[in-house]
């Protein structure tokens, strides 16, 4: 008798395990309580992407002049035909995503997933209607949503989380953001370039503040946005907000998380703004699944622990995606292999999670590409290492594009020459980075790289460049 696997979520990590699972002879039924695609599709990663376009070329249209392009009248943005490209988009890859789980005989159910007992979920539909599903393995890929702050409760209007950047229908004359993460600097960049007054405020003491990004990117991104008169305020948070007419007004004070010395006492400034958003953290959606009715115990803040082989402490449960936490790492690609190695695992593969090799794509004003360790990151692990880097204005194709903010830097092992680390902050970093992963996840040198053709003329050009410097770079302290 074929296994009967329960995937509740289909998001990347959720609709990914059941193809692979039904590829290896599953039985497979996909519980999905709003629209398969997860956060990434519906309001994340292909949503702010396409703002990002439209932002993109929006700020090309003004350049065109330099380009050899003249145009006369005015143009503008419209955010009702920018919203409806959204939504066809989004359609089109949903209607993929139901047509891949068909062709693969995955069973798909509307409604909400909830476990009911020991090898039984059930779904409950949008009209009440419970029906039960008996499992041999379940896998929870339930996701996350935008962190509800008490202090700033989200009314759509004066207080917006990252899902009603989203769902925008005109681009505000004036913007605070709460938090200079990824999500944080991303809209920075796409409400800035569509027109927007924009403040972004990060409580750490560099904007992208994670531990994969080298602190070189978020220099560069930092400097970036001074260009594009962005204001940007780091060791400072948000401590209160009040509701004006017309708009807000933020108070911002001393950081919890500031490297600065607290005793010299923060003056307190205020910013007046059309509204403010609110892009700090997720919180999982595992609180309402029923997890206690087969034992399986949450951490404090409600993420799902799980080891390597994405198991669960409960036989046969497994869980994937953003539902982990920030202990592993939270992408869409990321849930999408932790979803092939769970499935893989039912079906009696031996499989686990190396996340020593994962790609990092900030999709920024410009881009950043990440992979491996970052130069803090090596140096705290004890590693003697070699770092360099080449700028993008270096490149003929670059000063075609008139796009030559940035650079490559390679984090290199200082006696053997093998790359550790890849940080690209520039035009397209985040399909250049694909390099550096795969240099990274294969354990290739500096030279490896360095002896690797790379077509002219290309932005790709820029890693053969890099590597050639760090192989003449060690040819001379040898």
């Amino acid at each position: 008798m074929n296994k009967h696997i329960v995937v509740i979520g289909a998001g990347p990590g959720g609709y990914v395990a059941a193809l692979r699972a039904a590829a290896l002879g599953a039985e497979v039924t996909i519980i999905e309580r709003e629209s398969v695609g997860g956060t990434c599709l519906n309001w994340g990663c292909i949503p702010s992407k396409i703002m990002k376009t439209t932002a993109d070329m929006y700020l090309k249209f003004h350049e065109s002049p330099e380009y050899g392009i003249t145009h006369s009248g005015d143009f503008g943005v419209d955010m009702a035909a920018l919203m409806a490209r959204k939504r066809r988009i989004i359609a089109t890859q949903q209607q993929g995503i139901h047509a891949l789980l068909k062709k693969n005989k995955v069973a798909f159910e509307k409604g909400r997933g909830v476990v009911v007992g020991p090898n039984l979920a059930a779904v409950i539909t949008h009209d009440g209607e419970k029906r039960e599903i008996r499992f041999d393995a379940l896998i929870l890929a339930t996701g996350t949503a935008p962190m509800l702050i008490p202090a700033f409760p989200f009314d759509g209007k004066t207080i917006l989380s990252s899902n009603h950047l989203l769902e925008l229908e005109s681009v505000p004359e004036s913007i605070v953001i709460a938090g200079g993460g990824v999500i944080g600097c991303e809209f920075a960049f796409i409400l800035s370039a569509l027109g927007a007054k924009v403040t972004l405020i990060e409580a750490m003491g560099r904007i992208l503040p994670l531990d994969g990004v080298d602190e070189s990117c978020s220099k560069i991104i930092h400097r970036e946005m001074k260009k594009q008169k962005i204001k940007v305020i780091v060791d400072r948070a948000v401590s209160s907000i009040a509701r004006k007419e017309g708009g807000v007004l933020v108070s911002i004070g001393a950081s919890p998380f500031s490297d600065r010395d607290r005793a010299a006492g923060v003056k307190e400034q205020v910013v007046e703004a059309q509204t403010m958003a609110v892009c700090i953290g997720r919180t999982p959606l595992s609180r309402d699944l029923g997890l206690e009715t087969i034992g399986l115990a949450l951490d404090e803040r409600g993420w799902v622990p799980v080891n390597d082989r994405m198991e669960t402490q409960v036989k046969n449960v497994y869980a994937i995606g953003d539902i982990l936490g920030p202990s592993r790492v939270m992408l869409a690609h990321v849930a999408s292999h932790e979803g092939m190695v769970a499935a893989e695992n039912i079906m009696g593969t031996d499989s686990s999670m190396d996340y020593s090799a994962v790609p990092g794509a900030i999709f920024t004003m410009p881009e950043v590409g990440n992979v491996g360790l970052s130069e803090r990151s090596a140096l705290a692990k004890g590693i003697e290492i070699e770092c360099t880097s080449v700028n993008f204005r270096t490149l003929g194709k670059a000063q075609v594009m008139g796009e030559i903010a940035g650079e490559v830097k390679i984090v290199a092992d200082k006696k053997t020459g093998k790359i550790l680390g890849v940080h690209i902050t520039g035009p397209h970093a985040t399909d250049l980075v694909a390099e550096g992963t795969l240099a990274v996840q294969n354990g290739l040198t500096v030279e490896d790289l360095a002896n690797t053709i790379h077509a002219h003329p290309t932005l790709a050009e820029i890693m053969g460049e890099v590597s050639l410097k760090a192989v003449q770079t060690r040819q001379k302290t040898i």
